[in-house]
């Protein structure tokens, strides 16, 4: 809990430093931008493809129908946009997420390990296509669990409970992988995985937490869809931010729980070699 507490410290401070700010408006531009230009070419036709599924399903086209019957017919117009919203934003936050996962991770270790931990060795137990191969794959997981508990999410309990454990998943799969991809050796990264399994999941379960609070600015601003490119640029700078201050909390936790690990090992006693008889111990007692 000690290491828990003080990685998470650290993280906050580290967030205000110029490097981290710096580093943070790369992935922005790159989700920004094709965020933007997805927007500009396919907005219009993806509400047009929205409305023409939602007008083929009979029980949406009731629930219109009692809409207009009580007077909020207004909600009809923006159905549609927020379907679409719903849809995209789990979207950016899996690209986000993996953009700072590979571009500004490794930097922000370095970062760590070079004012906290400079004398700690480098065994370089994954390289850059392997680090790349398992936020892929973790992320296409996320994607389908997310997919399948779509439905579930109407239950307001578990709309609150399921996506911030996806998302805890799947921080703590890509970033401690990314942490420690440089500094501990496959076995020294696995080893450590599975002693601090639950302590990193709860890393990653509260920035997943944290990453709910963009979410809450569409939804506050649902009905100013007229803002949505704003609200688009905006929300990937909070999730860029937030994945940030995870990184850096994974970085802290992890690159000291190895630095211990590497003290203990070393401060624990060796094997004495078995003793090799001197020539005169080796002749014959009388």
């Amino acid at each position: 809990m000690t290491l828990l507490v003080d990685s998470f410290w650290r993280a906050t401070l580290y967030c205000l430093h110029p490097r981290v700010v710096l580093l943070s408006l790369l992935p922005l531009l790159i989700a920004a931008g094709g965020a933007g230009l997805l927007g500009w070419f396919f907005w219009e036709p993806g509400l047009d493809a929205v409305r023409d599924a939602l007008a083929s399903w009979s029980l949406v086209a009731a629930v219109l129908g009692w809409l207009d019957a009580v007077g909020a017919g207004g909600f009809r117009s923006v159905l549609a946009p927020l379907v679409v919203v719903a849809l995209s934003v789990p979207v950016i936050v899996l690209v986000t997420l993996l953009l700072v996962a590979t571009l500004m991770t490794p930097a922000l270790t370095r970062l760590v390990a070079a004012r906290r931990f400079p004398t700690l060795e480098r065994r370089h137990g994954a390289g850059l296509w392997q680090g790349l191969a398992v936020s892929l794959g973790c992320t296409l997981l996320a994607l389908l669990a997310l997919i399948a508990t779509l439905p579930l999410w109407l239950v307001p309990p578990l709309a609150l409970v399921l996506p911030p454990l996806i998302w805890g998943w799947l921080g703590y799969r890509c970033f401690s992988f990314e942490v420690l991809a440089d500094h501990a050796d496959a076995a020294e990264r696995r080893a450590l995985v599975a002693e601090h399994r639950w302590p990193l999941w709860g890393i990653g379960i509260a920035t997943g937490l944290l990453g709910a609070a963009p979410s809450l600015l569409w939804a506050a601003s649902a009905l100013a869809l007229v803002f949505a490119p704003l609200l688009i640029v905006v929300s990937v700078w909070l999730y860029t931010l937030v994945f940030a201050f995870s990184a850096l909390w994974f970085a802290h936790y992890a690159l000291a729980a190895l630095a211990r690990r590497r003290a203990a090992a070393a401060a624990s006693p060796a094997a004495a070699p078995p003793a090799v008889p001197t020539p005169l111990e080796q002749l014959p007692t009388p």
